[in-house]
């Protein structure tokens, strides 16, 4: 998975996770992102700077200070805060915005890429393998993050 940094056509900025970068530019292209601030669907990659580790695992970014020179600023003990408030934000929008269909999201999503359901946004349970299944369709899904894990998957706490 990769995190990219988006902002809307309103300058609301946000992360997404994608599998890659076709799949940023299909669900971009099928307006299929949509800003949790406004709403609007006209997304676009943010302008964003690798995560550099130190001997120590420091995260350091690359900013830009006065005058426009860059300068670094270290965020080590930042990410876990900054992730999990996030990724409450994005898991409570899902939460009161979509139909949670449980075990059935694989079936679910499918009955409505084909059509033969209305549209509407779903959220639910899928494994691995169903996560292939429905990207090698051209189904665009993507993971609820879990405000109490990293993006590694280590617990905040």
């Amino acid at each position: 998975m990769i995190q990219f940094r988006l902002k809307c056509e309103n300058d609301h900025q946000f992360d997404g996770w994608f599998p890659g970068n076709e799949a940023f530019d299909r669900q971009a292209a099928e307006g299929a992102l949509v800003c949790p601030h406004c709403g609007s669907t006209r997304i676009e990659k943010a302008l964003m700077a690798p995560a550099v580790h130190g001997a120590k695992k420091q995260a350091v970014r690359r900013a830009v200070g006065p005058a426009g020179k860059p300068q670094s600023v270290a965020t080590e003990g930042a990410l876990p805060a900054a992730y999990a408030a996030m990724a409450r934000k994005v898991r409570d929008y899902v939460e009161t915005n979509f139909d949670n269909v449980g075990k059935d999201f694989p079936e679910e999503v499918r009955k409505i890429h084909y059509g033969e359901t209305e549209e509407r946004g779903i959220y639910g349970e899928a494994n691995s393998e169903d996560v292939k299944s429905l990207t090698d369709e051209g189904i665009a899904v993507a993971p609820v993050p879990d405000p109490d894990k990293t993006p590694g998957g280590q617990s905040v706490n």
